[in-house]
């Protein structure tokens, strides 16, 4: 499955591939693909991936049935033995995986580089928790009796990813699962394709054992069929909200355990004696890195009117002067959107922001021009004047769009911060240790920055938000192991005698 690659990450000749079910590289059972591009260069034809169908997906779950409990019967310090030598694989591939994911999706080199290094931590981190997949003791209210609480894997785990972060992400959900002692059938997304793969291949040179991690690719009726199979029994997804709340309600139906990773609407919160220097760092890398294609991208800029005026002019040069362009491209800062799909939803929130009022400050058309043609690419666009009940204040727009919103006071900033349906992340920019505790206890979302952007967890912190974005679990440090085991409470009775707990032992 290997394929020549050049120094920025371009394929010398084109490949098709395959799926990877029970140990074997085969094609989808339909024998159909479908092309994989450039979204920076749609003439760089990528590679064709297998069409996979439901067929593709009861096979991979069979295989991933069929290894459960020799997997499961390993000790748990083994597997995190073999996710060790993942992360060694990881660090020795990272330039060559980085190079081929911004081919894939457009994210600049130095941005893959560090999604590349999230897997390798996540793997590291992961490793260790195999001698430390605590259970509980506790006394018991009985003589002669011990009580304690052991953890145990759930079965097999259906992993369906979204493009933006195609190895870091499937790499929160996979990494805790397999180390738990479960098995997977991992569907990365159609846009990204390729860097689910070589992931793949990465876990299968680390020694994984057949059946244990299967590779389905494919378009949203495979990620549905991996839903919807009788044999899988935990579903992680990150993707939009839409088709969140569709997957929830099927694992609903099915008793099926079930964590989402979904929209965000994040906002930064810029006050009168915030460093105008150190946020407007934060709010370029926010809102305009991976071309603001993150669920955690700052979308809203709230600032006080004190320093509105300012903080807006400073923003609009710095980003007038992005250089936009192929990630693998040295002197790139922003890469593409990911498709033509994705530049339409942008221009229609244009002109849902220009409808409604706002003033357009930068931006607001695709960008043409110095090799740019041939991509998917969009211009940095900052609208002002922006309210808290414009759509373009509430809505995702998934690209390099920034509403600002002014506001006079800490308590207005907190309370248009959220109104919003979603809660993943947001910043805080301050020199006021109370105005940042109350931040801390009051922004209703997953992740609070203080006089930092909008960005994710680091990999041994929990990762997730609260209201539309997710459904309480976290992914990402301890927490997320809680998700992928299943507590069975244990009691040992050597009493010799029958004890029963809770009826009549207490006198009146």
């Amino acid at each position: 499955m290997a394929e020549t690659m050049t120094t920025n990450g371009t394929a010398t000749d084109v490949q098709t591939f395959q799926n990877y079910i029970g140990g074997q590289w085969r094609d989808a059972a339909s024998g159909e693909t479908f092309e994989d591009r450039n979204p920076a260069r749609q003439s760089d034809l990528i590679g064709r991936f297998p069409k996979s169908t439901a067929e593709d997906v009861d096979a991979a779950v069979k295989a991933a049935r069929d290894a459960y409990d020799g997997w499961r019967l390993m000790p748990a310090p083994q597997r995190g033995d073999i996710l060790r030598k993942l992360g060694d694989i990881l660090t020795e591939r990272k330039s060559e995986l980085a190079h081929a994911m911004t081919r894939e999706m457009g994210k600049p080199f130095f941005e893959t580089k560090g999604d590349v290094q999230e897997a390798i931590d996540t793997a590291y981190y992961a490793a260790t928790e195999g001698r430390r997949l605590f259970g509980h003791t506790v006394p018991s209210e009985l003589s002669n009796k011990f009580n304690m609480s052991i953890r145990l894997p759930i079965g097999v785990v259906g992993v369906i990813t979204a493009w933006n972060f195609p190895v870091a992400v499937p790499t929160w959900k996979m990494f805790p699962a397999v180390l738990a002692g479960n098995t997977v059938v991992f569907k990365p997304s159609e846009e990204a394709p390729h860097s689910g793969m070589l992931l793949v291949q990465a876990m299968i040179d680390a020694g994984f054992p057949d059946g244990v991690v299967n590779l389905v690719q494919g378009a949203g009726d495979v990620g549905q069929a991996i839903v919807e199979h009788e044999g899988t029994n935990v579903i992680t997804f990150t993707g939009s909200t839409e088709t969140g709340s569709h997957i929830g309600a099927v694992c609903g139906r099915m008793h099926k355990r079930f964590s989402f990773e979904m929209g965000g609407k994040n906002p930064a919160i810029v006050m009168e004696d915030a460093d105008l220097d150190l946020a407007l760092e934060g709010l370029l890398w926010g809102a305009f890195g991976t071309t603001g294609q993150r669920c955690t991208a700052t979308s809203r800029l709230i600032v006080h009117e004190d320093v509105h005026d300012k903080l807006v002019d400073m923003l609009k040069a710095r980003a007038a002067d992005l250089q936009l362009g192929y990630g693998n491209e040295d002197a790139t800062e922003m890469g593409p959107m990911i498709n033509g799909k994705a530049i339409e939803k942008v221009e229609r929130y244009v002109e849902i922001a220009k409808n409604e009022g706002a003033t357009l400050a930068l931006g607001g058309e695709r960008a043409t021009g110095d090799g740019l043609d041939d991509g998917h690419f969009f211009q940095p666009t900052i609208f002002t004047g922006v309210t808290p009940e414009m759509r373009v204040a509430k809505e995702e727009v998934f690209g390099p769009f920034l509403s600002v919103i002014k506001i006079k006071s800490f308590d207005e900033a907190i309370e248009v911060a959220n109104n919003i349906p979603y809660g993943l992340s947001s910043a805080v920019y301050t020199k006021d240790v109370a105005r940042a505790f109350r931040a801390m206890r009051d922004i209703e979302a997953g992740i609070t920055y203080i006089n930092g952007p909008t960005i994710g967890a680091e990999a041994h912190m929990p990762f997730g938000g609260v209201k539309g974005t997710g459904n309480g679990h976290r992914e990402g440090g301890w927490e997320v192991f809680d998700f992928y085991t299943e507590t069975k409470t244990v009691y040992v009775d050597y009493s010799g005698t029958l004890q029963k707990a809770q009826i009549d032992n207490v006198e009146d």
